[in-house]
């Protein structure tokens, strides 16, 4: 059979093969003189003889498995920061030990924000090297002469705060295989500290696993430490060294010290290594460096009192926030609520689809008003539509009616903090018509900052929204903790320390300057300015800082002197001596970016695009204009990292293998007629055919769920109407592992007033088997631990895989069988692509079975064991030919009408009619609870019982 095996990120080379290892792209690492080992006790330099045994059967365990079809040889990276700008090289080398052909996925994680430089690889002795072009020149030069079997993309992560270089080849028996991947990107002071997160995933064993982060400050670090981030299993392996303006991490774990266990063959490397640090800080206008024409001024001012402030929470408590979010929101408020100071001024707008207010005016921060406030929020319950444009305008009319009346003090700032899960459903829907409204009503001296909480939200909305009014925007997924989150994202924007911030250099125009004006200085954080200058005719740098400090006016003035940096980097063999232009490379395309989202005109797009055109090829990063192209030496073979593929096959940073037929590499715009893949794991291609059982448990349309009593022998039927992008637990049997979630997706545009919601993607986990199966419109994605299969709706085919058995009939039907007792089938359905309202949907059909555990649940799950149910009094309805009838279950007498769904299992086009009971207000009194109970957050996610 064949199969291909889905690893996280790459990479695998056996120790047999025999080459050298060429150092160019990473050079060999020396200590510092002058670094000194810190903690002694608890970060210890492991032996060399340990950490680089060869890897022979009966030598301490270092035994590396010979059996693997491709393997990793060694998996490099190496960080240097220097004054801030980190230029991260990532290295792997891999060799097919297989007799035949195999996939290798190089697919790395890279901070968001980041930029990419360069990328290399060479396959059997033949090395591919990267340029940077404008867009539409690499995708001509990509179609001319497009890689055999091999494929390059940039991708966005699911992961937070994370995107993904992935490139894919073929390589034959044998062969070997070495990637190479340059970025770059600033690192941001945030809460008092530096962060540099480096995301390890080498998906197991690796023979040489090295990371090496070099930090060089010529201000001095003021302190240095890497926290524990792989829950105490490395204790002792990561290895710091400090100096007084230099400092260098080492990890590097043997392969004994990456094993998850004494025996397991699994690693432990997975997660992120981080260092944190900051740097020494005198009491003067920052810290001014200047080298090679370019210039950086770092402003971080400490020590100073915090200004007052007047801030208004404009919290979302529609329908979506219901549950553990909420919940979370409202502990993480009251925590902040308690570090506002007395000099404070705040009020809460809260909204759904109605907009209120805990007070129509700002208030003190005051004991008895902050324990008010919290009462208010704790009794807060989530329903309804999403009104944003009404609560971010009554938020800014309450602190411009404050300002207007005098009850401002006029040394303070003034906050409105957007805290919301979703885009607007009720009020005024176009976005561009919110942004209007918002920046026509702010004032000036008022910031906006937005908060976007989990999957569904228009977080890029939330950016031009923050950005246009002088805030910033984050986002956190559901999966994290919102409370946590929400307190540090408070934490960052809420301590202002100086207002209005001028940069002035006397001696440079305002055009050589990438920043020069800032509106307020947030404790925590850092301002950065950089800059071109002609070394030829300034022989020093004057800068000048004007800004207010509570009821202070600054003046704080620096020189640099040329000389001096240049003398300190000349010095270290890993300092950048270019790191100056790359951070004003880095900081002026960010600045152009976001001034081109906002362009008020296409003639001043068009001239900010041109710009960031000009300055990515010039300093060859990949940007939003620009595409690598990657060319073998003859410039015969070509691969083109650009826009994101539309198919996430498998996990985020993953290296996967195996002998499959390579996907086509043909992006749309270069062949429109779409490629199926061929599915891995397969055997055959014909479908067993059954007679679907006549009773079963169903969910259709928008959506009805239809659930089968074989005890009454009667059907049951209810609605759910809810919003797109909320995931319902079908069913969940914790106990024998086994749960079903359903995420909905909506009609094109409302119908009669209503918008129509259909499962547009199903989620199956059988925990035995460590199986997940995602079935969504487009695709059937098959993962059981690492090894992951995408199949199309457009293959017939029949997957075995132990104890479970999935078919696909071409266009039709999923049907999942375990143990041959226990079977969901999905249905889709296929509406006309140019339909105005209808859209593709999933159906379900479940057989009752007693396989399940008692504690099986879900909305469908609950009836497996079923419950007692008596329907008497039948009489005519309001509705001619839908008769009532009164119907007692779980201790609820509920009036039923009786009416008709459809089953599409035989015929599906026009459906056979099933006829049923209905239950009315979404199931109440015949599913337990509210049908709200039965959100999830996740498509894998069990259902939290209360």
């Amino acid at each position: 059979m064949n199969q291909l095996t889905c690893f996280l990120i790459c990479v695998f080379v056996s120790e047999t093969q025999g080459f050298e290892i060429p150092t160019n792209g990473l050079p060999e690492f020396a200590e510092y003189e002058d670094l000194v080992e810190l903690a002694p006790g608890k970060f210890q330099f492991v032996p060399e003889n340990r950490r680089y045994q060869r890897s022979v059967s009966g030598e301490s365990g270092e035994t590396m498995e010979e059996a693997d079809q491709v393997t990793l040889y060694s998996y490099k990276v190496q960080s240097t920061i220097t004054s801030r700008m980190a230029n991260t090289v990532i290295q792997t080398k891999v060799v097919n030990n297989s007799p035949e052909p195999q996939n290798v996925v190089f697919d790395v994680q890279i901070p968001k924000g980041a930029f990419i430089s360069n990328f290399s690889m060479t396959v059997d002795g033949t090395t591919f090297t990267s340029s940077i072009k404008e867009k539409t020149v690499g995708r001509a030069l990509y179609s001319q002469a497009r890689a055999k079997g091999k494929t390059a993309g940039l991708v966005r992560s699911r992961a937070l705060d994370m995107e993904n270089f992935k490139t894919e080849v073929n390589i034959l028996p044998g062969a070997k295989v070495q990637f190479e991947l340059h970025y770059q990107e600033v690192k941001w002071r945030k809460l008092g500290s530096y962060e540099h997160r480096l995301h390890l995933q080498p998906g197991r064993l690796a023979k040489h696993l090295e990371v090496d982060v070099w930090v060089i400050e010529p201000q001095g670090i003021k302190f240095l430490h890497v926290p524990d981030t792989f829950d105490g299993h490395f204790d002792g392996v990561p290895v710091i060294s400090k100096g007084q303006q230099k400092a260098h991490v080492s990890f590097k774990p043997s392969v004994v010290q990456q094993r998850k266990c004494s025996n397991c063959s699994e690693t432990a490397v997975d997660g992120e290594l981080v260092v944190m640090y900051d740097v020494n800080r005198e009491e003067k206008a920052g810290e001014l460096e200047v080298f090679n024409g370019y210039f950086v001024h770092f402003f971080a001012p400490e020590n100073l009192d915090p200004i007052p402030k007047n801030i208004l929470f404009v919290i979302d408590v529609s329908g979506s926030m219901w549950g553990i979010k909420m919940k979370q929101t409202v502990e993480a408020m009251k925590t902040i609520l308690d570090d506002l100071r007395d000099e404070d001024q705040f009020s809460v707008v809260d909204f759904n689809h109605n907009v209120r207010t805990w007070r129509n005016d700002l208030v003190s921060a005051t004991k008895t008003q902050i324990a008010d406030a919290k009462k208010y929020i704790e009794k807060i319950q989530p329903s309804g539509g999403t009104n944003i444009n009404e609560a971010l305008l009554r938020a800014i009319f309450i602190l411009n009616e404050a300002n207007n009346l005098g009850m401002l003090d006029p040394e303070s700032v003034s906050l409105i903090i957007l805290v919301s899960d979703g885009d607007p459903t009720v009020g005024e829907l176009k976005l561009s018509k919110i942004q209007k409204n918002v920046k026509q009503n702010i004032r000036d001296n008022i910031s906006l900052f937005s908060l976007g909480i989990g999957f569904d939200v228009d977080y890029d909305f939330l950016k031009r929204l923050s950005n246009e009014n002088r805030g910033i925007a984050q986002r956190i997924y559901g999966n994290q903790d919102t409370s946590s989150q929400l307190k540090k994202f408070y934490n960052q924007v809420s301590t202002p320390l100086l207002r209005n911030v001028q940069f002035n250099y006397p001696h440079l125009s305002v055009s050589d300057v990438t920043q020069n004006s800032f509106h307020n200085y947030f404790g925590g954080s850092e301002i950065v300015v950089a800059g071109k200058y002609n070394p030829d005719k300034l022989e020093q740098l004057q800068s000048i800082i004007t800004a207010t400090s509570a009821n202070t006016e600054l003046v704080l003035e620096t020189l640099a002197e040329m000389d001096d940096l240049e003398d300190f980097l000349s010095k270290d063999k890993h300092a950048d001596p270019d790191f100056t232009r790359k951070l004003w490379a880095y900081l002026t395309i960010n600045q152009l970016l976001a001034e081109r989202s906002l362009a008020p005109t296409a003639a001043a797009k068009r001239k900010i695009t041109k710009t960031i055109l000009q300055m990515s090829l010039e300093h060859h990063i990949v940007t939003p204009l620009t595409a690598m192209v990657i060319e073998n030496e003859a410039g015969d073979e070509r691969m083109l990292a650009d826009s994101p593929p539309q198919d996430h096959s498998c996990c985020s940073g993953a290296l996967y293998y195996g002998n499959k037929v390579v996907p086509s590499s043909v992006p749309s715009w270069v062949n429109p007629s779409p490629t199926p893949k061929i599915p891995m794991p397969v055997l055959g291609a014909q479908v067993l055919e059954a007679t679907p059982p006549q009773h079963v448990m169903r969910v259709e349309n928008d959506p009805h769920f239809i659930i089968y009593l074989p005890k009454n022998e009667k059907n049951i039927c209810f609605n759910i109407d809810s919003e797109p992008g909320k995931i319902f637990n079908l069913v969940s049997d914790p106990e024998s592992g086994i749960l079903v979630n359903g995420q909905l997706i909506g009609a094109k545009k409302p119908k009669n007033g209503k918008l129509s919601t259909y499962f547009g993607t199903l989620g199956f986990y059988l925990q035995s088997e460590d199986m997940k199966i995602e079935i969504s419109t487009k695709t059937i994605t098959l993962s059981r631990g690492s090894r992951v299969s995408v199949l199309s709706w457009s293959d017939t085919a029949h997957v075995i895989n132990q104890r479970v058995l999935v078919s696909v009939k071409k266009e039709q039907t999923v049907t999942i069988t375990l143990d041959k007792d226990m079977s969901f089938s999905v249905l889709l359905h296929r509406v006309w692509k140019k339909h105005p309202i209808n859209v593709d949907f999933l159906g379900i059909y479940i057989p009752p079975t007693n396989k399940f555990s008692p504690k099986a649940h879900g909305l469908i799950g609950q009836f497996m064991h079923e419950p007692k149910i008596r329907i008497f009094n039948e009489r005519p309805g309001k509705v001619p030919k839908k008769p009532e009838a009164s119907m007692e279950v779980k201790g609820y007498t509920l009036t039923v009408t009786r009416g008709l769904q459809k089953d599409y299992r035989t015929d599906r086009v026009f459906g056979t009619e099933v006829s049923c009971w209905f239950v009315h207000n979404s199931g109440k009194g015949f599913i337990d609870g509210h049908y709200k109970d039965y959100f999830v957050p996740q498509l894998y996610s069990f259902l939290k019982r209360p």
